[in-house]
C-alpha cells in the first residue's frame, strides 16, 4: 500500500458513496413530503459534514495542504481503512435498501411514512450515521494529515450531535409510543453500547 492508493480509495470510495446514493435521492424527490424541518441550521450542519468528509480531503489528496499537519504513512493503518471503508459502502448500500421510500437526506417526514425497525434498524436506530462514521475512521486511517484525515471526525461528529436529538424528537411527534418503545429496546449506532 502506497499513500497515492491511500488516496484513490478514498477518492473512490467517494465516488461509490455518491453512486450508491443517487438513485435514492432521485426517489425521494418524487415522494411527497408531510413535515420538513430542513431549516437554515440544518443546511450549515450538512455543509460542515460534507467539508470534513468531502472538501477538505479533496484538498489535502490534490495539493498535500496543510503539510504542516502531515505525520508517517503507515501502510497497514491505510490496509485497515480500506477495509473500513468497504464495510461502511456495504452498511450504507442497505441502509437506503431497508429504508426504501422513508429515506430523505435532510429531517424530513415522507407521506406514508413508516418505521423500519427490521433489519439493520433491529439493532440500531440509525444505522446511516453509523456508516458516516465507518467513512470518517476510514478517512483518517488512509490520510496521514492530522486536519484533512480527522476533518471528517469533526464534520460529520458535528452535524450528528446537533441533529440526532431533533430527528429522535419528529420520530416520537411522528410515531409516538411506537417509536419511544423502539427506542428503549434499541441503542442509536452502536448496537448494545450507543
Amino acid at each position: 500500500m502506497t499513500l497515492f492508493l491511500a488516496k484513490l480509495i478514498l477518492v473512490a470510495g467517494a465516488v461509490s458513496w455518491f453512486v450508491i446514493r443517487l438513485p435514492h435521492q432521485r426517489r425521494s424527490r418524487k415522494t411527497a413530503v408531510a413535515k420538513s424541518e430542513r431549516t437554515t441550521r440544518e443546511k450549515l450542519l450538512l455543509t460542515g459534514s460534507a467539508t470534513g468528509l468531502g472538501l477538505i480531503p479533496l484538498i489535502y489528496i490534490v495539493t498535500g495542504f496543510p503539510r504542516f499537519a502531515n505525520y508517517p504513512f503507515q501502510p497497514a493503518l491505510a490496509w485497515l481503512g480500506l477495509l473500513v471503508f468497504l464495510s461502511s459502502l456495504w452498511l450504507f448500500f442497505r441502509v437506503h435498501r431497508e429504508l426504501g421510500r422513508n429515506w430523505s437526506d435532510s429531517l424530513e417526514v415522507r407521506q406514508s411514512h413508516t418505521l423500519v425497525t427490521d433489519g439493520l434498524y433491529h439493532y440500531v436506530r440509525h444505522p446511516m450515521y453509523s456508516a458516516f462514521f465507518l467513512w470518517a475512521l476510514a478517512q483518517a486511517l488512509l490520510l496521514p494529515n492530522w486536519f484533512a484525515g480527522f476533518a471528517g471526525f469533526v464534520g460529520f461528529g458535528t452535524l450528528f450531535f446537533f441533529r440526532v436529538g431533533q430527528e429522535e424528537r419528529l420520530m416520537l411527534d411522528t410515531f409516538g409510543e411506537q417509536y419511544r418503545a423502539y427506542m428503549r429496546r434499541t441503542a442509536r449506532i452502536i448496537p448494545k453500547i450507543y
